[in-house]
């Protein structure tokens, strides 16, 4: 988790895991692992999103009924500080994702049919179906 956060190599924990700010590099500089394996989709920015709204939305609450404040102000403090706040968990909710992934050989799913033909027959046979 930690690797991730600081957005280094999950293998060897040395080389740089990013290429810009969200920009995944193509591998390690240091071990060469390949990091075509990652997709962390929009999980970053949902985590982001999730973690910074709450608290944004009760300060944005207490400022407004604290102060009274027309709308517009909330333009200029309590809209910056949501997008610096989403901004600033976005990097390293994305380099966390990606190590798990790593770390948890995370591929995609695949339907094991082999599996369903065997626990129907065992159902068809009156036995419970395991796992």
């Amino acid at each position: 988790m930690k690797t991730g956060i600081r957005g280094l190599c999950p293998r060897c924990q040395m080389g740089h895991l990013f290429k810009g700010f969200l920009k995944l590099a193509p591998r390690c500089e240091v071990c060469g692992l390949d990091y075509s394996f990652a997709d962390p989709a929009d999980g970053p920015a949902f985590f982001a999103m999730t973690i910074a709204a709450v608290p944004a939305l009760a300060f944005g609450a207490w400022f407004q009924t604290a102060f009274g404040l027309p709308l517009w102000v909330h333009l200029f403090i309590t809209l910056p500080l949501t997008v610096l706040s989403c901004m600033a968990l976005l990097r390293p909710l994305k380099g966390w994702l990606v190590c798990s992934q790593f770390f948890h050989k995370a591929e995609e799913g695949s339907i094991d049919f082999d599996w369903h033909d065997k626990a129907k027959g065992q159902q068809q046979n009156g036995q419970t179906p395991v796992a």
